[in-house]
């Protein structure tokens, strides 16, 4: 006899198992035991199980007759984990339709599950919990409950394993057909995947879960390829839709959505975006903080935010990672050119030009500022006013010769090459007497010839 106290145990397992759908009690008197054995079917197929309990209830009280009702009843009492009322039904059912494989199959099977639990249950009274684990992983219900609890912990190998014993036992186990596939799925191994999918549909094509997972699938692969196309293609707006599309899928799917964080980062760098593709090679490092990659993506894309500093640090950090690869050596060389022209002075700035002034330009902005920041027209200030004059000065000196100008365009060091931007000081000398002068006055007009700077 099935214990009552060995009830809490299926019943729990049911309970995280199956999910329970209650409704209120519903008026059947309406509708026929066909419609209502057509309704309880559809209801089995989405795991309504109490819902399809009812309407086959009412089913068999308008037509005890109807063997497939009780046949769907077993089923739906099995899953429910009520085996008693399970084994009579099915048992109901053979008795008028003997010869049925697949009844007889399932029936065999719940014997087993009635019989395996007792026996655990038996033996976890006794105190011998070890035999009583062993008892109850012969139960295909708690062997699926325990690959879904693997897939929950992200244990995708053990429950590729786990569930791969269930199908040796049982080929065609809808069950473990999907979380099998599943469990591929989260290792990116996707061509498995659909097999397993497409198998369990070939079996039941209206099997909800394995329809759901597998136009996910279908749908996921359809928009990577889409993004990688629009790329190739240099159609990269759209691009950088589509990658977001596939990402927006499914935010668990680590494996994969590493390789999107990448792609969509990439994308965004080529389209200047660096803020934007900082975020996707950040998101793309928390799965796998060993992309090299994206470390070099995320380089890349502080270059573009001008965070000079930060790009190099990634940039040595990959370089060191792949010391044999060139493209990142040179983007590296990139980054530290970048942050070291960063730190020396903006002659254009000084002088309040764009760096495509003429040179007319730059004569005058340099006159009205020699003017404005001259120390002889800045008593009050005058330790200002010196420094101003002499990095006014400076700027002219490189900006106002056309060789240093290309040479400091390039982002050549004209201080260590002993050509100005630096070595100018109109100045030096300290308190002696200064004589400087412009060609033909200052440039543009104004005070022709020389005059003199006392100091």
């Amino acid at each position: 006899m099935w214990r009552s106290a060995m009830v809490s145990l299926p019943f729990l397992l049911c309970a995280l198992f199956f999910p329970r759908f209650g409704a209120a009690q519903q008026d059947f008197s309406s509708e026929d035991a066909a419609t209502l054995l057509k309704k309880a079917s559809e209801n089995i197929k989405i795991r309504h199980y109490t819902n399809a309990l009812e309407e086959l209830n009412a089913a068999i009280v308008s037509d005890p007759t109807l063997s497939e009702a009780y046949m769907h009843r077993a089923f739906a009492y099995r899953q429910l984990c009520r085996y008693e009322e399970s084994e009579r039904d099915y048992n109901k059912y053979l008795s008028e339709k003997s010869g049925s494989a697949t009844v007889e199959k399932e029936l065999s099977q719940l014997v087993q599950t009635k019989n395996a639990f007792d026996k655990a249950w038996s033996l976890f009274e006794a105190g011998d919990f070890s035999k009583s684990l062993e008892y109850l992983d012969k139960v295909v219900l708690a062997k699926l409950l325990k690959v879904r609890l693997l897939i929950a912990l992200k244990d995708y190998s053990s429950a590729i394993a786990e569930s791969g014993y269930i199908l040796k036992a049982d080929e065609n186990n809808l069950e473990a057909l999907l979380l099998r596939g599943q469990a591929y799925y989260y290792l990116a191994d996707h061509d498995v995947a659909l097999r397993h999918y497409q198998k369990g549909l070939r079996l039941d094509p209206e099997h909800n879960e394995l329809k759901k997972a597998y136009f996910r699938l279908k749908n996921l692969l359809k928009k990577t390829k889409s993004a990688e196309d629009n790329v190739e293609k240099g159609k990269f707006r759209v691009a950088v839709e589509e990658f977001k599309a596939a990402l927006a899928l499914d935010s668990d799917h680590t494996a994969h959505n590493v390789h999107l964080q990448l792609g969509l980062c990439k994308v965004l760098v080529k389209l200047g975006r660096g803020k934007d593709a900082l975020a996707s090679c950040n998101a793309a490092l928390e799965i796998d903080e060993e992309l090299i990659e994206a470390l070099v993506q995320r380089g890349e894309a502080k270059l573009l935010m001008e965070d000079w500093e930060g790009a190099v640090d990634d940039l040595k950090i990959a370089a060191q990672k792949s010391p044999q690869d060139t493209t990142i050596r040179e983007a590296l060389m990139r980054a530290e050119k970048s942050l070291k022209l960063s730190k020396r002075k903006d002659w254009y700035k000084i002088l309040g030009i764009p760096k495509t002034a003429s040179v007319a330009e730059i004569k005058r902005a340099y006159k009205k500022l020699a003017l404005q920041w001259h120390p002889d027209k800045n008593v009050d200030n005058r330790e200002e006013a010196e420094a101003k004059f002499r990095e006014i000065a400076e700027a002219y000196e490189v900006l106002g010769d056309e060789e240093k100008r290309v040479r400091y365009d390039r982002g050549e060091d004209l201080e260590s090459m002993g050509m100005g931007g630096g070595g100018f000081n109109p100045f030096a000398g300290g308190g002696q007497q200064f004589t400087f002068h412009f060609d033909g006055g200052f440039p543009g007009g104004g005070f022709p010839g020389g005059f003199q700077f006392n100091f």
